[in-house]
């Protein structure tokens, strides 16, 4: 059964208005045992958007510990973070991380050459196809620039955005790019997650797909993290359920979750 997320926003995101407390009094009510609060922290984030992505350290660590303190007797709450990984703002991740004692950190892409899939002229240029895989293809070249991360996040973010809303997207069409992009993950020896949102997008899967998980396995990967990707209380846990069956159906028997970077497995 799990009983952790490791993947909520709070205010301190820029897509969020829901407080800590409120994100953590519906873990409570959930039965959680553990939450891992991972806002997000994306540096130079293009000014053509109204969001900017990035919050005070000092202050998010400041209310976080007062938290701790405050549910210590109902829930563990972990301090984390959502890195978005671009090899251009290397030094400020490389310095952020040094700096401050997180629990865990989930590596994301969210921009392509400083256009988010979300946006419709990211696809304008290129095939669907070439687009998804140009998106892949940032996971290896992220890594190699900076890999002091523990899972990355939501692998196949881009088919949410995508013209067909990821109907035609396969694994088998992309397995050369994932293939590379796995293995990147696997030779820094991290993790990945999966990433419930996609369910919540209307996907009908979890990010990563099904069979994206199954080559992680194949590969040798053990790392799964299991997070909702929530922004409001109800979205926490977002078919937890589902996701569950999904990796009982791969032969996964345990989840991972994170504390002062280390990896603690527990049964699902």
């Amino acid at each position: 059964m799990i009983q952790a997320d490791y993947h909520v926003h709070t205010a301190f995101s820029s897509d969020s208005q829901a407080s800590v407390e409120s994100m953590i009094e519906q873990a409570i009510a959930l039965g959680f045992t553990r939450i891992c609060i991972t806002d997000h922290m994306d540096y130079d984030y293009p000014k053509i958007y109204d969001l900017d992505f990035v919050f005070q350290p000092d202050e998010y660590f400041t209310k976080l510990e007062q938290i701790q303190k405050k549910y210590a007797s109902k829930i563990k709450v972990l301090i984390g973070i959502e890195l978005g990984l671009r090899p251009s703002v290397t030094a400020k991740c490389k310095q952020l991380v040094e700096h401050y004692p997180f629990d865990f950190i989930i590596g994301s892409t969210h921009l392509v050459d400083d256009i988010d899939p979300y946006e419709a002229t990211y696809w304008n240029d290129q095939s669907e196809e070439e687009s998804i895989d140009r998106y892949f293809k940032t996971i290896s070249d992220n890594l190699a620039a900076f890999s002091d991360i523990d899972v990355y996040g939501h692998l196949d973010y881009v088919v949410r955005y995508a013209p067909s809303k990821a109907c035609s997207y396969e694994y088998s069409a992309h397995q050369q790019t994932i293939d590379q992009a796995l293995q990147a993950i696997l030779a820094k020896g991290k993790g990945i997650e999966v990433n419930t949102a996609g369910y919540k997008y209307g996907l009908g899967f979890a990010h990563p797909k099904k069979d994206i998980i199954k080559r992680y396995l194949e590969l040798g990967g053990k790392i799964i993290t299991i997070g909702s990707d929530g922004h409001k209380p109800e979205h926490m846990a977002y078919d937890f359920k589902k996701a569950r069956e999904m990796l009982l159906s791969l032969g996964v028997k345990e989840y991972t979750v994170f504390e002062k970077r280390q990896p603690i497995f527990l049964p699902l």
